[in-house]
């Protein structure tokens, strides 16, 4: 298969989502949205444990799992026995946060750009050691590569103990060069773990050659598994010392004897990824990915053109998201960003998240095999119309 012989894409594919005809979904990067076929497997599993909970737990899930992980292994360039599944990349995070042994001074290095959430643990973990959570200022709008490693780079000191980077910056759909930033971070003696909340399905990756330390992604955005299936990576010379958020008893076993048992949970999840992966190759796989890169860069260079305003990324920077600024005058804060995406929820069924971001709010647009240019026409509409409407 090739680019020209891609499935038809857009509305003519939409009905094999529970998507509202009703409503524009134009954010898949927030929660993603699960193809019925996937949901289809997922119950298939739901039923094979409810038929005897006993003996699914004791006796089917541990080959399946360890199956689901490698195929989801292949599918990221790792080896299986280094992939663990989490119930999201935050967790993932967590994990590696909270099994850091930090003294008082240490420091762990994140961008102003990641994700709220982890910096929250970052802060947590770090305020409990004595040690400290510090920000390097991302260059915006429209940094270069070179630009980013060096920002990084700045900020990285002695006490520097890890780095937390985003594959692809939440607030902001940045797709950031992590291989030189993981290079320049081991340079100055730090590990790196890469939050890739919104990497597989979304980019290429080879996380055995990437050369970072820990990567957590979540399965559910792009490559559009179930709800709750996320996983993490860890380098086998990583792997000693560490421990899931919730210690079971597979404690002091090994890496995988911890984390594939942390307590009785929905598993079919996970063992649903095979099914979101044969879903995203039957697409295109990397073509469908490069697909949906284009039309959020269209998408986001038309709505910049029609409110005047300028997108936040161009490049090798630019993903399956955009991000363009909104023709609002004045400073803003995030305060008033989130009601206004409140009122595009409720009063336009429209899901944009919108964020402040250096005194502007930028509006982020998703693009996946569902959308077609048409969304993001519709989409300019609406905006516009809430844009006059809070003036």
């Amino acid at each position: 298969m090739n680019d020209t012989t891609l499935p038809p894409l857009g509305a003519a594919i939409r009905e094999k989502w529970h998507l509202d005809p009703a409503a524009l979904t134009v954010n898949h990067g927030s929660f993603g949205a699960t193809p019925k076929s996937v949901l289809a497997a997922q119950d298939e599993w739901r039923q094979r444990m409810e038929a005897q909970p006993t003996r699914f737990m004791a006796l089917t899930l541990p080959e399946a799992l360890r199956a689901a992980a490698g195929r989801l292994a292949s599918f990221l360039g790792a080896r299986a026995e280094d992939v663990a599944f989490t119930d999201n990349a935050t967790t993932g995070c967590n994990a590696i946060l909270r099994s850091l042994r930090l003294a008082p001074g240490d420091e762990i290095l994140m961008l102003d750009h990641g994700y709220g959430a982890v910096k929250n643990t970052a802060r947590h973990v770090a305020a409990l050691a004595g040690a400290r959570m510090v920000e390097a200022a991302l260059p915006f709008p429209r940094p270069d590569g070179d630009a980013i490693v060096a920002a990084m780079s700045v900020a990285l000191t002695p006490r520097t103990r890890l780095v937390v980077i985003d594959h692809i910056t939440s607030p902001s759909a940045l797709v950031l060069p992590i291989a030189p930033i993981i290079a320049a971070c081991h340079a100055a003696g730090a590990r790196v773990l890469i939050d890739g909340a919104h990497g597989p399905g979304q980019v290429d990756l080879d996380l055995d050659a990437l050369g970072a330390d820990w990567y957590a992604g979540n399965c559910h955005k792009w490559l559009m598994a179930p709800k709750g299936c996320a996983f993490l990576w860890a380098r086998a010379d990583r792997q000693d010392d560490l421990h899931p958020v919730a210690i079971s008893h597979g404690y002091g076993k090994g890496y995988l004897a911890e984390f594939d048992w942390t307590g009785t949970r929905d598993p079919s999840a996970f063992l649903a990824v095979g099914a979101a992966i044969d879903f995203y190759e039957g697409l295109g796989g990397a073509r469908l990915a490069r697909r949906n890169t284009a039309l959020a860069a269209e998408a986001g260079n038309l709505l910049a053109r029609r409110f005047g305003t300028e997108c936040g990324s161009t490049g090798d920077t630019r993903g399956a998201m955009a991000l363009v600024r909104l023709p609002i005058l004045g400073p803003v804060d995030q305060a008033r960003a989130l009601v206004l995406r409140q009122r595009l929820l409720r009063d336009h069924a429209t899901d944009a998240p919108l964020n402040a971001i250096g005194g502007a709010v930028w509006l982020r647009l998703s693009a996946q095999a569902y959308n077609e240019i048409g969304d993001y026409e519709r989409l300019g509409d609406i905006v516009e119309r809430l844009v006059r409407d809070n003036r």
